[in-house]
């Protein structure tokens, strides 16, 4: 099931079955289509979320009921359609269940890394104007000057809440302030073009943007995330979710599994051995995981302390996966296939993910094309498709794919061009119907699977005062994938040093984004054109540094 080549064209297909999605004009939503596939009596009393460090447990009956009774209370709090909710909070159960009510009231929901610094959620909620903050007594903090109406899903009897405040069990009723019973019996209707969700991210140029995902986008990912476990016929799986709810691919594959009536695990926090002991615990079938956690398996000693056996499958994405690790993890856990995926926010996760079982041949591939996407190969420098074998930029064609960026018409159109071809960026070749991803033509740095965009960091280097001029690249590092560092040169006279450039940065940003080295040069390499020539600096960390 290869992807398949039309050299006619330059498009390659999937080999994958087509991908079922409702009729055109259909109205509805993801939530309506996850109620009506998990409302027969077999699977109402059957367990859909669990807390792994609390062992908070909901049924699949019991979410129904807590949606459209945590929708009335939104409606009541003043959210209607198409308004914004941010959410800022760490894994919960109550992220999923906001999540979806969210959209059941036909409003928009917009997630943030709660490691953002207080400006840097100030900005997004710039863009994305929300009505109404969810977040926890720990985070509310950093949401206070935005001077919004907030739930707080961790308050308990005797903690203080923040101003213009209400705690998350009001919203199911647990509080007179809201009317004994009432509830939402459908949600509100949808059109499958509707946005669900604005997911931010650094896109091709480097700029965090605000990424539109509607109903039929998470409806294709989820269909996509599906195929593979329908072809198998694989029943009763356990998902382990430690990947993180406010990136796309923790919330896409966490809706992916509730659709099919499985048991979503969600870990708050990672730890390797809770991690480890989750998966033993509630016997984890299924484990989406990031690269550092795949060479944490494949290398820790402690992994030989638990028993993973329950686990079939292991799906590595968010950045690209080296052979050796794969291979390694796959001699530790011998009864899991370790797999690969690639995907973007602005596919809604997915676009490529390697085969069930795949020839050993093709193992570090970044997979092939999911149900119901295309692809092409295309020379940057003159936008032709190359054969295969020939490196060249990937452009993606789906119904996961975004409806563009928010607020921004012309990244939109520099991103998706007018045949709706999704130009990645990313720089790849084909080899016997799998792809394999090369460089990332545009310079983001992945750092443990987060996005670090240079222009970021470079635009608060050139506001140092003994600074003239900067650059960011990444450099390969074992465990993150990549971290960003600086070559900067200073002004004349300047006495400023490493740790000072360090600590300047360090103050400003999320600590995902912190420099870990910076090296001082006589002049930063530029084109005739004045653009950075970032690849005469990746050079310079393997020989100098």
């Amino acid at each position: 099931m290869a992807s398949v080549f039309d050299p006619a064209t330059g498009i390659y297909s999937s080999c994958r079955p087509a991908l079922s999605m409702p009729s055109p004009g259909a109205t509805g939503g993801i939530v309506q289509f996850l109620l009506e596939r998990t409302s027969d009596p077999g699977i109402s009393s059957k367990l859909a979320l669990v807390d792994a460090i609390t062992g908070e447990r909901v049924t699949f009956s019991q979410l129904r009921r807590r949606i459209s009774v945590i929708a009335q209370g939104l409606i009541e709090l003043g959210v209607r359609r198409g308004d914004v909710v941010l959410i800022l909070s760490p894994n919960s159960i109550q992220f999923v269940e906001s999540f979806l009510a969210v959209i059941f009231v036909g409003a928009i929901l917009t997630t943030v890394n709660p490691l953002n610094t207080a400006e840097e959620i100030a900005k997004q909620a710039r863009d994305s104007s929300p009505s109404l903050v969810i977040t926890t007594l720990e985070l509310a903090d950093k949401v206070q000057r935005l001077d919004l109406p907030s739930v707080i899903i961790d308050h308990r009897d005797g903690s203080v809440l923040p101003p213009r405040s209400i705690p998350y069990s009001s919203l199911l009723r647990e509080s007179p302030i809201f009317r004994a019973g009432s509830s939402m019996s459908a949600p509100i209707e949808s059109n499958l073009d509707d946005t669900v969700a604005l997911l931010y991210s650094s896109g091709t140029t480097g700029v965090s943007k605000g990424v539109m995902l509607s109903h039929r986008n998470f409806l294709a990912a989820a269909g996509q995330v599906n195929m593979d476990a329908e072809m198998e016929g694989r029943e009763n799986d356990v998902l382990l979710v430690m990947l993180p709810l406010f990136h796309i691919f923790g919330l896409a594959v966490s809706y992916a599994s509730l659709q099919r009536s499985e048991t979503v695990v969600i870990l708050p926090r990672f730890e390797f051995l809770h991690f480890l002991k989750s998966i033993q615990d509630f016997r984890v079938t299924q484990l989406p995981l990031v690269p550092p956690v795949a060479i944490a398996l494949a290398k820790h000693a402690a992994v030989a302390d638990y028993d993973l056996s329950s686990i079939k499958n292991v799906i590595s994405g968010a950045a690209p996966l080296g052979k050796e690790i794969m291979e390694t993890c796959s001699r530790r856990l011998p009864l899991a296939d370790i797999r690969q995926g690639y995907g973007l926010t602005e596919s809604t996760g997915l676009a490529l993910l390697t085969l069930p079982r795949e020839d050993p041949r093709f193992m570090g591939a970044a997979g092939t094309l999911v149900s119901g996407t295309e692809a092409m190969v295309v020379d940057p420098e003159t936008c032709k498709p190359v054969p295969p074998q020939k490196s060249g930029e990937l452009w993606l064609r789906g119904q996961q794919i975004m409806k563009g960026y928010l607020n921004n018409p012309t990244a939109t159109a520099s991103t998706i061009d007018k045949n709706g071809w999704l130009h990645t960026g990313d720089l790849v070749y084909v080899n016997q119907g799998r792809f394999f991803v090369l460089d990332r033509m545009k310079e983001l740095i992945k750092y443990k699977g987060f996005q670090v965009a240079p222009a970021e960091l470079e635009a608060l280097l050139l506001s140092h005062p003994s600074l003239l001029d900067a650059a960011v690249v990444p450099l390969a590092d074992e465990e993150a994938g990549q971290v960003p560092i600086a070559y900067v040169v200073k002004k004349p006279n300047a006495t400023v040093d490493e740790s000072n450039v360090l600590n300047f940065i360090a103050k400003q940003v999320a600590p995902y984004k912190r420099l870990r080295r910076v090296s001082f040069i006589d002049a930063i390499p530029k084109s005739a054109a004045g653009k950075i020539l970032r690849r005469e600096l990746t050079a310079l960390p393997q020989s100098k540094l």
